[in-house]
């Protein structure tokens, strides 16, 4: 086994979800990731864990999809969240040979299968839970990098010093957590949003792999104004670009971008998919640039992002959705600038932080 494979799994049962002997460890993935299953169960069964696994082959979902009824998702997703209700932590791994795999499945369809599987979604989130990608050719490709090269890039990146990324971030948590009012700009950006009093959560490699952003929750009703996104966002093997969102008393009131009918589809979901679950600051060093991967394009470093749909427990506002979906807005000089206000006060200015206590998250800094 490469040696990588097993640190990256010591890593992921230690670091990102501290499992423990007689804990239930599924750990679920796509057809491609089998190596580095293997080293994790090797490792959850020397630390006395009960290690399960199932992995989906992308091209056999699309199948059962195509001719999928609302009875037969329901029925899958019933048998699915007894499974995830019985264990203690979830790994999951992304490792698709295609990462479009699904981008021929009527809409109608992936919005009847996000609606059953929001049950599913809500308990997990309730476990311990790390999600990661698998280097592969896909994925190399989506980034536009050699096959070696992106396995290469995605282990060095993944072993990042993340405790000192932790401790780094505690003055960021600390400012968020007394901030009442964000306002965002950019070009075609002046956005605000409020802040009241929900936990502010850092993520420095425990549910993510790899990891950098500190995230919290808006208030509810508080969106106002326009935010035009950078990075190109993938749902359901979708690549939708140049999202722009209106925001009036905290809900879309309008959403463009390309594919037009791809992106109505996703805001169509269910009540709560118009309305934010999420708002991070993100600041992966080796991260710079759109990969077409969430994980990795989430974490950009001089990035933002706001999720519409469900919100995380850990940071709750109270909005329930069938989907979360990352919108980026890259802030570098590269990609146009911008700025950050916590209660007036300049926080982020193209992408760098500004505030002498924040300093230690700018990328010449975690980067060590």
């Amino acid at each position: 086994m490469d040696a990588r494979v097993a640190s990256l799994a010591r890593q992921l049962l230690d670091h990102s979800l501290n499992l423990q002997p007689g804990e239930k460890l599924l750990i679920e993935g796509e057809t491609g990731c089998e190596e580095l299953v293997r080293g994790l169960i090797a490792e959850a069964h020397a630390r006395g864990a009960l290690p399960f696994f199932e992995l989906v082959d992308p091209r056999l979902r699309r199948a059962q999809l195509l001719g999928a009824s609302r009875e037969l998702l329901d029925i899958e997703m019933a048998w699915r969240l007894a499974r995830v209700h019985d264990v203690d932590a979830r790994l999951h791994i992304l490792a698709g040979a295609n990462l479009s795999e699904l981008a021929d499945v009527p809409p109608e369809i992936m919005v009847e299968g996000h609606q059953a599987s929001r049950p599913v979604l809500e308990e997990g989130l309730k476990k311990k839970w790390v999600v990661l990608r698998f280097p592969n050719a896909a994925g190399a490709q989506a980034a536009g990098m050699s096959t070696d090269g992106f396995e290469d890039y995605c282990y060095r990146v993944s072993s990042l010093d993340y405790a000192a990324m932790d401790r780094a971030m505690d003055p960021l948590v600390a400012l968020m957590a007394a901030t009442k009012v964000v306002r965002i700009t950019g070009p075609g950006t002046d956005l605000t949003l409020r802040l009241e009093g929900l936990p502010v959560v850092k993520c420095a490699g425990r549910f993510n792999v790899p990891d950098g952003e500190v995230f919290t929750a808006p208030t509810l009703d508080s969106a106002e104004g326009v935010i035009a996104f950078s990075a190109p966002a993938v749902f359901d093997g979708v690549s939708c670009d140049d999202v722009t969102l209106t925001f009036e008393a905290g809900r879309v009131v309008k959403a463009t971008g390309s594919p037009q009918a791809k992106i109505d589809a996703v805001f169509d979901t269910d009540k709560g998919a118009r309305f934010l679950g999420e708002f991070a600051l993100a600041m992966n060093p080796h991260i710079e640039r759109p990969m077409k991967d969430v994980l990795y394009d989430e974490k950009i470093r001089g990035s933002l992002h706001l999720a519409v749909g469900l919100a995380y427990d850990m940071a709750d506002n109270g909005n329930r959705s069938a989907i979360h979906w990352d919108l980026v807005l890259i802030q570098t000089p590269e990609w146009g600038g911008g700025e950050v206000w916590f209660d007036g006060v300049l926080v982020r200015k193209d992408g760098r932080f500004v505030l002498p206590e924040l300093q230690a998250l700018n990328p010449e800094r975690l980067a060590g």
